[in-house]
């Protein structure tokens, strides 16, 4: 489907991620689900980080609520490093038009040991 590369194909692939996402990190929350994210660990990620910065707005904004909900769950933080979200959640906390989701990825920006290790490695200031 998403070799298809139409919009609208994209936006709704984007959508189902993010819900995927969502439950996942939900599930994390509620203690039923352990360890990375199917999403990560069935090579999603990438596609992910790579659409990021679409221009496209309904793809746009589902695909920067998949990377905050994932980015939730500390054990995604590591491969999130690894693969390069970190630098579309820094993105996202700062030029994101929706204040909903920017105030999401900067709360886990700043809650996540593993992100503000990396961010103070770098010196990447997310204020």
């Amino acid at each position: 489907m998403v070799r298809c590369g139409h919009p609208d194909v994209l936006a709704q692939v984007a959508r189902g991620i993010a819900n995927f996402a969502k439950c996942e990190s939900r599930a994390s929350t509620q203690g039923t689900k352990r360890g990375k994210s199917l999403l990560i660990e069935d090579g999603a990620l990438s596609w992910i980080v790579q659409n990021a910065k679409t221009e496209t707005t309904a793809i746009k904004r589902h695909i920067e609520l998949a990377l905050c909900h994932l980015a939730q769950h500390e054990g995604n933080a590591k491969e999130m490093v690894k693969e390069g979200a970190i630098w579309e959640l820094v993105r996202i906390s700062r030029e994101c038009s929706r204040e909903d989701i920017r105030s999401l990825a900067h709360r886990t920006l700043t809650s996540s040991p593993a992100f503000l290790t990396e961010l103070r490695r770098l010196r990447v200031d997310i204020r």
